[in-house]
């Protein structure tokens, strides 16, 4: 398993606002995706980048009561590193559900502390 990027996710339900303000810190949006959770929550995932390359991702979910900030992994190869996060007692909240689109698989990832990330790969040639 290699880690291809490693950079901020920001999920919250007020995602312009949050948006705005990385805007003005000179982030632009690179591209969108609307996908369904596992909860069945509708999501809209914007990705941004600044001039030095640096990456964050904004997440709208409806309804969410205090906003939530993961770090988001990106791998080559997504069952490799959720089986590797599984035997060092890592939980997928919503079991063993995925988010999978055309162009991509990932799924949340906690920690046995409480840490948690967005485990990702990006599906190129979709």
């Amino acid at each position: 398993m290699k880690i291809t990027s490693f950079n901020p996710l920001i999920v919250t339900s007020d995602a312009e606002k949050t948006i705005k303000i990385f805007e003005e810190l000179g982030f632009e949006r690179r591209h969108s995706i609307d996908v369904t959770s596992p909860s069945e929550k509708e999501v809209t995932s914007v990705r941004m980048k600044d001039a030095n390359g640096f990456y964050v991702d904004v997440a709208k979910v409806d309804g969410m009561q205090k906003d939530l900030t993961l770090i988001r992994m990106n791998v080559d190869n997504f069952e490799e590193a959720y089986e590797y996060f599984i035997s060092k007692g890592f939980k997928n909240p919503s079991g063993d559900a995925t988010v999978d689109t055309r162009t991509n698989r990932s799924a949340m990832m906690m920690s046995p502390s409480g840490f948690a990330f967005d485990l990702c790969q990006h599906i190129k040639n979709a």
